[in-house]
């Protein structure tokens, strides 16, 4: 069993397997369930990203707040019918992960990974290098198991909680999840992910958690758009040769400190930052007031 990422790579190099593997045979280990067992709740996973990701791009998806809705749909449809300046891969991969967060906005059912609100980038990345990498079911499957694994390591030597280290703990983390596996999935070495996580987590380290009105919605959605995109840029310097000159679980060390020091008005409270803008007031007691003039 491994708990950081030091420890998984050494299992890698041992056993000479990939790490999404390794995180199966862990998944045995822990849970005492049979390989079948977790490989199909694994495809249940897969299943519900993926129709997440469809309806949030086909359909007229908007929450009950009415604070979003529509944008990875727009932005399919101007992937396709506009002149994008941004690579087809990534935009895809962007429209994806608004889609699923939109999704999860409107009450719809999502994937948590590693949770609701940063939900979108490891499937929007999945999703977005389909047409390119062309994966097996049984690939991307071990692409949630390479990302899981990274999610395991940063949810027991950090944190994934908004509330207790901001949004680079659940976007940030997110993002990194997605780098590594996507490494893995186009063919990078183990060390590889681990950079590409590092290098990932490095850009977001510091990101506060301030949704408007309280609500997983406004920034949150844009978020894991801006989440998949470094997700990809970070995979494709790792399989370039590029490394992080600070270690993975360093990076991953350094965002629990911060989180730590991260005043609590920054740590999904709805207290500070762009919920505390004009703005961010206003569209609050647009939705909050009334009922809370009623109730008082």
């Amino acid at each position: 069993m491994f708990r950081n990422v030091s420890e998984l790579l050494e299992l890698t190099e041992k056993h000479n397997k990939p790490i999404s593997e390794i995180m199966i045979e862990q998944e045995i280990d822990v849970t005492g369930r049979s390989r079948e067992e977790i490989i199909a709740k694994m495809q249940l996973n897969l299943k519900t990203m993926e129709e997440a990701v469809k309806r949030g791009i086909e359909e007229d998806v908007v929450s009950v707040s009415g604070l979003t809705g529509g944008d990875g749909k727009k932005l399919a449809h101007y992937l396709k019918y506009g002149n994008p300046i941004g690579g087809d891969t990534t935009l895809l991969a962007v429209a994806n992960a608004m889609a699923t967060n939109e999704v999860n906005a409107a009450m719809g059912i999502i994937c948590a990974t590693p949770t609701a609100g940063s939900a979108g980038v490891v499937p929007g990345v999945l999703f977005g290098v389909e047409h390119k990498l062309k994966p097996t079911e049984e690939q991307k499957l071990a692409f949630l198991f390479t990302s899981g694994a990274f999610g395991f390591v940063v949810a027991n030597n950090a944190s994934i909680s908004g509330a207790a280290g901001g949004c680079q703990a659940e976007v940030g983390s997110a993002t990194g999840m997605a780098a590594a596996a996507l490494v893995e999935l186009a063919g990078g070495s183990p060390k590889q992910s681990a950079h590409a996580m590092a290098i990932a987590l490095k850009n977001m380290l510091g990101l506060v958690c301030d949704p408007v009105a309280g609500l997983v919605e406004v920034p949150c959605v844009k978020r894991n758009a801006a989440g998949a995109s470094l997700a990809i840029t970070a995979a494709d310097m790792a399989l370039a040769g590029i490394e992080s000159r600070i270690p993975c679980d360093e990076v991953i060390e350094a965002m629990y400190r911060i989180g730590q020091t991260l005043p609590e008005s920054l740590r999904e409270t709805g207290e500070g930052g762009l919920a505390a803008t004009p703005t961010g007031r206003k569209l609050e007691a647009a939705i909050f007031g009334q009922k809370a003039e009623k109730i008082n």
